[in-house]
């Protein structure tokens, strides 16, 4: 007979959502509320488990359903590189389809 653990990815550096453990009240909110299925809830009770933090959309329902406001987003890197066009004061950010755009010409 084997037992079955829930295990976090230890591999992968990516921490897509972080707690507040003074503010998490252990409601599971996030967890109902998270599209990707990447938050468990806790058995211990406290603040859920991020269990699969490389699937996380960063849609960030489970931030906007927080009664208390504990968690928080990490996006990677690459989404929060932002530069700007001197001459037209354009925003542009890595990886963001600009398909409204008009060419220059």
């Amino acid at each position: 007979m084997y037992n079955a653990f829930f295990v976090s990815s230890p591999i992968t550096p990516n921490e897509c959502i972080t707690f507040d453990k003074t503010k998490c009240t252990g409601c599971n909110t996030c967890v109902d509320s998270c599209r990707g299925d990447v938050l468990m809830p806790n058995p211990e009770g406290g603040e859920p488990i991020v269990m699969y933090p490389d699937e996380c959309w960063y849609c960030g329902v489970c931030v906007s359903d927080c009664p208390v406001g504990a968690c928080t987003l990490n996006h990677p890197i690459n989404q929060r590189i932002t530069w700007k066009r001197k001459a037209t004061g354009e925003i542009f950010r890595v990886n963001y389809c600009y398909m409204d755009r008009k060419p220059e010409e």
